[in-house]
């Protein structure tokens, strides 16, 4: 493997499980110095402490992305401990499950908290740094749910949505400064949460939307992560990519093509 991301210092939020524990370990095996953040304080030392006795250097700091202080004292931590980031991955959050008629508004004032107002707060302040440096590359993490709609995820999709949105913006506002922004839209992935989230029908359903017939692993997206946080995607920004085997620009399937008499 290349180390695509040697010398750069990257934060990666929600990196105690799933996707963003995925990010940490690519990004490592990459070259990059890493300053893992999360919620979870326990989960995240764990990762980093696997990556250190693997080699990579990275530190942990627990974060909450729905606080601005926590933000703050997050990039003042990697500055203070490895120098200021010029990678952001985006990758905390929180989901949602319930009929668009059951969803109570406190469901979307948290979705929108911390998915659309954290990811804002984070990308902010992290962009602040990069400016500086001029350059940076961040990495949101959205879902199929803003780009197609999925039974009970209102108030998800609108919060995953509106980073898509942000993303685009955020891409031309700071071009001037050599950062680029990029998104990611996971597709069914399989991480804790998602395996709390899905019943039996839930799974089938997924196999059989999926052109692929399976469901994604966390390494997947940490792939795309990779390269869109390096110099390959150094002409890329504004995009959402879709990580999800297919199922978003799947139409039509059916095994028998020939027209019925």
């Amino acid at each position: 493997m290349t180390e695509r991301l040697a010398g750069r210092i990257a934060i990666i939020t929600g990196g105690g499980d799933g996707i963003g524990a995925a990010t940490a370990r690519r990004f490592s095996k990459e070259g990059a110095t890493l300053i893992l953040a999360d919620k979870d304080e326990a989960n995240v030392q764990a990762v980093c402490e696997e990556i250190v006795a693997k080699g990579g250097k990275a530190a942990a700091i627990r974060t909450d992305i729905s606080s601005l202080k926590e933000i703050q004292a997050m990039l003042a931590f990697a500055a203070k401990t490895f120098g200021p980031a010029e990678i952001l991955v985006n990758n905390a959050g929180v989901g949602s499950q319930k009929h668009f008629l059951e969803t109570p508004l406190e469901m979307l004032d948290t979705m929108l908290e911390v998915n659309v107002k954290g990811t804002f707060m984070c990308a902010q302040e992290a962009a602040r740094e990069m400016a500086k440096l001029g350059r940076g590359a961040i990495v949101n993490v959205s879902s199929h749910s803003s780009l197609l709609g999925s039974t009970g995820r209102s108030a998800y999709a609108a919060s995953k949505g509106g980073i898509d949105a942000m993303t685009r913006v955020m891409a031309v506002d700071l071009a001037q400064f050599g950062i680029r922004v990029n998104s990611i839209a996971p597709g069914p992935i399989d991480t804790p949460r998602i395996r709390k989230q899905h019943n039996e029908e839930r799974s089938q359903a997924w196999l059989r939307a999926v052109p692929l017939a399976r469901i994604g692993e966390p390494e997947e997206v940490a792939s795309v992560a990779a390269f869109l946080a390096s110099d390959d995607a150094s002409y890329v920004t504004g995009q959402t990519i879709a990580v999800d085997g297919g199922f978003t620009i799947a139409g039509l399937r059916v095994k028998n093509l020939e027209p019925r008499t």
